[in-house]
């Protein structure tokens, strides 16, 4: 598939040329090059989403006389719960497209609202840290939490609140250890993560994705426990790009909150990041005011505001798919009372469809 643009651009600048035929290693090249490039970005990326979620996947390349100007990676879902539509990018935290310059960007938006009616999606979401393409629908109910490091973890300490320091001493003296590692600690952070998902009413994913992420990852991703003799009662994992370290999943046990296991989790990764010479901690995505977004607040995050823009077509409405949409709320307060296996084995299956 190949679509060339019409529109007249500066004179110095050829016309663009969007096509889905760009090889892995042209479009990772890209990525690593593009200043607002995410790991998410990564060509690998589209075999979870496949492989994983069974979702089929558009990723769209603009080029000018033959040089890659902009990438538009897409994760169709047919889902019987929302219908069809696409995302970019669902599941992670950042997304959407990156271009060189506007006529490559709003080339690869016409593609992606040609495909979109063509297959007759009600939406296209595109997940951007910045208002890109103005001429699209918004929605700004997320923020990114971010935290500038310091050369040296003494300095760290001192900058943050004194309640986290506070309770990151408790859990010390609570006999709770912190471990870092790789994949071989995936299974003990993923009975906590698939226990705290169950108790938040929320579907688990399955825990193909985290190897998945692992395998294809392997020199990025490390995985984090807090353990309390012999059990995990906290775990994370981070993702290592450029010069920072995001958190996009983390869970505790509720049952061991009083002990203050997630102080001591992210101290461990806070500290981890510095002693890797990292300049920003992410902590990944919050709704502000809630709970998350205050804990984060703790440590000295600041927040920025995600722009969420949506191509829609004529007559269509912005999607609410948040778990606060008031029609969610008997199906997450039934799916907390669920046993723990009856949810694992549940789970995977209807949290594909949830972007």
């Amino acid at each position: 598939m190949t679509a060339t643009s019409m529109v007249p651009g500066p004179a110095t600048l050829a016309p663009v040329e969007v096509t889905s035929d760009l090889t892995p290693a042209a479009w990772d090249d890209y990525v690593q090059r593009a200043s607002a490039g995410t790991v998410y970005h990564l060509w690998c990326w589209r075999e979870v989403f496949e492989q994983v979620f069974g979702h089929t996947c558009h990723y769209l390349a603009a080029s000018r006389q033959g040089i890659v100007v902009g990438v538009l990676p897409l994760v169709e879902f047919r889902s019987p719960l929302f219908g069809r539509f696409a995302v970019s990018l669902p599941f992670v935290n950042y997304g959407g497209l990156i271009a060189d310059d506007a006529d490559a960007r709003q080339r690869l938006v016409d593609e992606a609202g040609r495909l979109a009616a063509g297959k007759g999606w009600s939406h296209v979401e595109l997940r951007h840290v910045e208002r890109l393409c103005p001429q699209l629908a918004d929605r700004q109910h997320k923020v990114a939490m971010r935290l500038p490091l310091p050369a040296q973890t003494d300095a760290l300490w001192q900058a943050i609140d004194r309640k986290a320091r506070n309770q990151v001493r408790k859990a010390q003296k609570s006999g709770l250890e912190a471990r870092e590692g790789r994949e071989e600690l995936l299974d003990g952070f993923y009975r906590v993560f698939a226990e705290n998902m169950r108790d938040l009413g929320t579907p688990v994913y399955s825990r193909r994705l985290f190897d998945a992420i692992a395998r294809v990852l392997p020199d990025r991703v490390r995985v984090h426990q807090v353990r309390l003799g012999d059990e995990v009662v906290a775990g994370a994992v981070t993702i290592a790009w450029r010069s920072t370290i995001e958190v996009p999943w983390a869970s505790s046990l509720q049952r061991h909150r009083d002990k203050c296991p997630n102080n001591l989790l992210y101290w461990s990764m806070l500290e981890g990041a510095v002693s890797r010479g990292m300049t920003v901690f992410d902590f990944g995505r919050s709704t502000p005011d809630e709970g998350t977004y205050h804990f984060k607040q703790q440590w000295g995050a600041v927040a920025s505001p995600f722009h969420w823009e949506y191509w829609l077509p004529e007559g269509g409405v912005l999607p609410d798919q948040s778990p606060k949409n008031p029609k969610f709320r008997a199906a997450i307060a039934a799916w907390r009372r669920l046993p723990l296996w009856v949810a694992n084995r549940l789970g995977p299956s209807i949290v594909r469809d949830i972007p």
